[in-house]
């Protein structure tokens, strides 16, 4: 990503309520952003191929197309990619299974925004850091 060039993000989360609030959390927060979103899987990897946001945050378990499913679909189109993965679920498998397809972060549900907003700062720095 370029100096100057906007950031973009995808947030992928299959509660409709969910995914408004935290749509609208992060362009409060992060009001110079693109933010796309997707209630599932499927639809979040059509998006990400039309629009090639630099970050993607996704639940991780949703009916269509799991997050699981969807960061290997994304990671075989741009292996670069940071990713941060929200769950309501702590099993260790789940996050063992994330952690292997190295993601930036690893958030539990209920949300803790300030939590939010600085893995996503650390994600952009990963981001910025990669592409130089």
């Amino acid at each position: 990503m370029a100096s100057g060039i906007p950031f973009s993000l995808l947030i992928v989360e299959d509660d409709k309520e969910t995914l408004a609030i935290i749509t609208c959390m992060v362009a409060k927060k992060f009001p110079d952003y693109t933010i796309y979103s997707a209630d599932n899987g499927v639809t979040g990897i059509e998006i990400f191929k039309q629009f090639n946001p630099d970050l993607v945050i996704t639940d991780a378990n949703m009916p269509v197309m799991g997050g699981v499913e969807m960061v290997r679909a994304i990671r075989s189109l741009s292996a670069d990619k940071t990713f941060i993965v929200v769950t309501a679920y702590s099993d260790r498998a789940i996050f063992d299974t994330f952690s292997g397809l190295g993601v930036c972060a690893y958030l539990l549900k209920p949300l803790d925004f300030n939590e939010l907003f600085a893995s996503i700062e650390i994600c952009i720095t990963k981001c910025q850091c990669s592409e130089s």
